[in-house]
C-alpha cells in the first residue's frame, strides 16, 4: 500500500520527523524555490512549512491530493486560508507553542529597560566605562500592569511576582476569582495606565484594540513609566509613542513587533530610550521544536480522518455531515455573544441545541461556541483544544443542553450566559433553507431574522418614533451603507432592538455618536472573523 506523501518545505527539528512516525513517505523540498515546490507538492497529501514558504492559490492548484497545510508556528500570513478552505484543504498551526517564549521575552524587555542592559553593553563594547550614565531602577515593589490576562499575560504575572512586584491587570473577560488565583488585582484600563511603572500589552489585534495605547493613554502614564509590546504591531500608536518618547512623556519602551515589518526607516529605531528586537517572540529552539511536534501530530490526525483540535478553518474529524454546517454558525454566534458580554466578566455559558440536529453527536458545537466566544477576546490563537481551557482559566462554568423539541425551527442553536453583575445574555441562530443560510433568530430575548454578515451592529434603546431616521442619517453621512436591518420589540413603548448588517467597519467614534443620538443602552459592532 502506498504511503501518503508528507512534504517538508522548510527546516524543522528532528523531533518533527520523529513525531510523524513511519506511516508516511516524508519528502523534503526548498519551499522558497518556487518551481521545485510546485513540482513536489503535486503528489503531497500534507505540507509542513514555517514562515518562508508561500502556500497560495497557485500552490493549491498544483496539489490535487493535498489534504492539510501545517504551519509550524502561530502566524498564518504565508498561507492563503480562504483559498485552502475553498479547495477543501485543512490548515493547522501550533497556537500554544510560543507562549512561554513570548512571556520570557517580555520579562527580558522589562529587565533590559529597568537596567539599560543593551545600551550599557554597546557602550562597553566601544571601550566606554560609563557606570553613572546607566543607573537603573529596581523592579522590587514596582507595579507591573498587564493589559490582557490570557495565557501569556498569566505567565508574565507569575514570573514578575518573583521580583517582589505588585501585578495589576486589565481584562474585561477575566473574573475577579481568576485574577485572585493569579495574585493579580484587576483594574480599569485608565487606573492601570495611571498607576503602573511598567505596562505590557497582550491583546488580540482587532479594530477596537488597534491603537488602544495612543496619545491620551501615554500622557496619563507616569513620566518614569515604560511600555512594552511583544504581542501585535499596532496595539500601540507608533506616532504617538515617538512623540511621547522624544518629549520625555514616558521613560522608555520595549518593542518586538511593529505595524510594518521589518520597520525600515522607523524613527523609533534611533531613540536611546527604546529597546527593539526583530519579532523574536517565538524564536527559541524550544518553541520551534514544540511547534514542529504539534503540527506533526495534527497532520497524523488529519490524514487518519480524526478531529484536529488546532485546525483554523475546518473542524476536521469524524463529524456527521448534518452537524458540520452548524460548526461555523455556532462560532459566529459565539463572536456575537462575546460582543454582548463586554460589559462584565462571564461567569457561565450554556450551549443549547434544539431540534433535529440532536439526533447526532453535537459535542463539537460546545467547542465551536467557546472558540467563537474567545476568538477576538484573547491574544493567543484560539482552537478547539484550548477554548475549554480558556473558559476554565477564567472561572467560566460551561454546560451543554439538548432538547429534541423545536417548535419554530428544524434546528436552533443558542448560546446563553450570565455575567458577574447578574445580567443574562443570549443569542440564537439557525440554518435556513436548502442553502443552509446562517441566520440570527434571537438576541437577548428579542426575536429577529437576520442573515449573518461580516459586519453587524446591535442597538437597544427606548422604542419611539424617528429612531431609524436618526441612525440612518448618521450612517449615511459617514458613507456607511446599511445592507440589511431588522427591528424587534417585546412591549409597546418599551425597549427595542435594531440589528443591522453594514458593508464596512464602523469607526468607534461614529458608534459613540449614534449611541448618544438615540440614547442607546446597548450599542456594539461585531466584526465576524472567519
Amino acid at each position: 500500500m502506498t504511503k501518503p506523501v508528507v512534504l517538508i518545505a522548510e527546516e524543522l527539528s528532528p523531533a518533527t520527523i520523529e513525531a510523524l512516525g513511519p506511516d508516511f513517505d516524508v519528502r523534503v523540498v526548498d519551499g522558497t524555490d518556487r518551481p521545485a515546490l510546485l513540482e513536489a507538492v503535486h503528489s503531497a497529501s500534507a505540507i509542513l512549512v514555517r514562515s518562508a514558504t508561500q502556500v497560495d492559490a497557485e500552490v493549491l492548484a498544483a496539489a490535487p491530493n493535498l489534504k492539510v497545510i501545517a504551519r509550524a508556528g502561530v502566524g498564518l500570513d504565508n498561507v492563503d486560508i480562504k483559498a485552502a478552505t475553498a479547495a477543501g484543504v485543512m490548515v493547522v498551526n501550533a497556537p500554544t507553542s510560543n507562549i512561554i517564549s513570548a512571556a520570557e521575552l517580555t520579562c527580558g524587555h522589562i529587565l533590559s529597560l529597568a537596567r539599560h542592559i543593551p545600551a550599557a553593553h554597546a557602550a562597553l563594547a566601544e571601550g566606554k566605562w560609563k557606570r553613572s550614565a546607566y543607573t537603573g531602577t529596581e523592579l522590587f515593589e514596582k507595579t507591573i500592569g498587564i493589559i490582557g490576562l490570557g495565557r501569556i499575560g498569566a505567565l508574565i504575572a507569575e514570573r514578575m511576582k518573583a521580583f517582589g512586584t505588585k501585578v495589576v491587570a486589565y481584562d474585561p473577560y477575566v473574573t475577579s476569582a481568576r485574577a485572585q488565583q493569579l495574585g493579580v488585582q484587576l483594574l480599569s484600563l485608565d487606573e492601570l495606565i495611571e498607576t503602573s511603572d511598567f505596562i505590557t500589552i497582550h491583546m488580540p489585534k482587532t479594530p477596537e484594540t488597534t491603537g488602544m495605547i495612543g496619545t491620551a493613554q501615554l500622557k496619563a502614564m507616569k513620566p518614569t513609566a515604560f511600555v512594552i509590546n511583544v504581542a501585535r504591531g499596532g496595539l500601540i500608536d507608533e506616532d504617538a509613542l515617538y512623540e511621547a518618547l522624544t518629549n520625555n512623556v514616558i521613560a522608555g519602551a520595549g518593542l518586538d513587533v511593529f505595524v510594518s515589518e521589518p520597520p525600515t526607516g522607523s524613527p523609533l529605531l534611533g531613540l536611546p530610550n527604546v529597546i527593539t528586537t526583530p519579532h523574536l517572540g517565538a524564536s527559541t529552539d524550544e518553541a520551534q521544536e514544540k511547534a514542529g511536534i504539534s503540527v506533526a501530530k495534527s497532520v497524523r490526525l488529519a490524514l487518519s480522518g480524526e478531529l484536529v483540535p488546532d485546525a483554523v478553518n475546518v473542524a476536521g474529524g469524524v463529524i456527521d455531515p448534518y452537524v458540520r454546517p452548524a460548526i461555523p454558525l455556532v462560532e459566529k454566534l459565539g463572536q456575537v455573544f462575546s460582543g454582548l458580554a463586554h460589559t462584565s466578566p462571564l461567569t457561565s455559558v450554556d450551549v443549547e441545541v434544539r431540534g433535529e440536529i440532536t439526533q447526532y453527536d453535537t459535542s463539537v458545537l460546545k467547542l465551536a461556541a467557546l472558540k467563537g466566544i474567545f476568538t477576538n477576546v484573547v491574544s493567543e490563537s484560539v482552537s478547539y483544544v484550548n477554548a475549554p481551557l480558556l473558559a476554565e482559566q477564567r472561572g467560566i462554568e460551561v454546560r451543554t443542553l439538548s432538547e429534541e423539541e423545536s417548535p419554530e425551527y428544524r434546528t436552533v442553536l443558542t448560546i446563553r450566559g450570565a455575567l458577574s453583575d447578574g445580567t443574562q445574555i443570549s443569542v440564537s441562530g439557525t440554518l435556513a433553507g436548502i442553502k443552509q443560510v446562517e441566520k440570527i433568530v434571537e438576541i437577548n430575548g428579542y426575536e429577529v431574522d437576520v442573515p449573518i454578515d461580516d459586519h453587524l451592529i446591535v442597538m437597544q434603546y427606548i422604542d419611539r418614533p424617528g429612531i431609524v431616521a436618526v441612525y440612518g442619517k448618521e450612517f449615511g453621512d459617514a458613507k456607511i451603507n446599511i445592507a440589511g436591518m431588522q427591528i424587534a420589540r417585546q412591549n409597546l413603548g418599551g425597549k427595542a432592538l435594531s440589528v443591522l448588517t453594514v458593508d464596512s467597519p464602523v469607526p468607534a467614534s461614529l458608534l459613540e455618536k449614534v449611541r448618544k443620538a438615540i440614547d442607546a443602552d446597548v450599542m456594539l459592532e461585531v466584526d465576524i472573523t472567519e
